[in-house]
């Protein structure tokens, strides 16, 4: 949902939404993640520029970020007197799968509520505006932004777009490459949609999102955030 009717969300129930987070599996009920609230609409406006462009970013009621976070247990083993090793890129990809589970429940406890919400992969862009914006340490990492509102009748009344076919997305045991007619047809549903061919839809979708330069500084960043990930002290920039 990409447009909000304005109403605010109340305490209760962003309160709802966050405790939801919360309670999301985690690995070792680490809770390997932490939330920011942005509330602060300098930071909102900022972020929806940062995050190409976005305006609608800057509207939302609430807005959240999760944060893939190996500092605090870090912290937590050397104030108990532990000489534990530097966080690696293992440990990175599991607090990053801990903060997208929080945050799909935080989703679906919206959307039971009847508030809207979009996913904003772009805070993974633009990695040094970021750090400076939410004060990141080294071992933490945005890994999303939500977004979250009451949607418009407009955005209701939408219709969602096709999804492809369990038979297309589903392996049994080990994982193969699909062969070139089954790619084709496995795409034709959202291909039809927007009334072009597979070579045409597939052309266009590269030049618009793949080769973009937006994904190309998401790229950037992400290397950026590894590199200061495995410094893990001094500057972050």
């Amino acid at each position: 949902m990409r447009a909000f009717d304005g109403r605010p969300i109340s305490v209760d129930d962003k309160n709802l939404i966050i405790d939801a987070a919360i309670q999301a599996p985690s690995a070792g009920n680490q809770a390997l993640y932490t939330i920011i609230e942005v509330a602060d609409q300098g930071i909102k406006d900022s972020l929806a520029i940062s995050c190409d462009n976005q305006p609608f970013i800057a509207k939302a009621p609430l807005v959240l970020v999760f944060l893939a976070d190996c500092r605090r247990w870090l912290d937590c083993y050397e104030y108990a007197g532990a000489s534990p090793r530097k966080p690696g890129v293992g440990d990175l990809l599991l607090a990053a799968e801990d903060a997208m589970i929080a945050a799909q429940n935080a989703v679906t406890a919206a959307e039971s509520m009847g508030i809207g919400s979009c996913y904003i992969g772009d805070i993974l862009e633009n990695h040094d505006r970021h750090v400076e914006l939410l004060k990141l340490d080294p071992y933490v990492v945005p890994v999303t932004m939500l977004v979250f509102g009451y949607p418009t009748e407009q955005q209701k009344a939408r219709t969602k777009p096709a999804r492809v076919d369990r038979r297309y997305l589903v392996r049994q045991n080990t994982y193969s490459r699909l062969p070139e007619e089954e790619l084709r047809t496995m795409y034709s549903s959202t291909e039809q949609e927007r009334g072009a061919g597979f070579d045409d839809f597939m052309l266009a979708f590269c030049t618009r999102k793949y080769m973009s330069d937006f994904a190309i500084d998401m790229t950037r960043s992400v290397a950026s955030y590894l590199k200061a990930f495995e410094r893990g002290d001094g500057p972050v920039a």
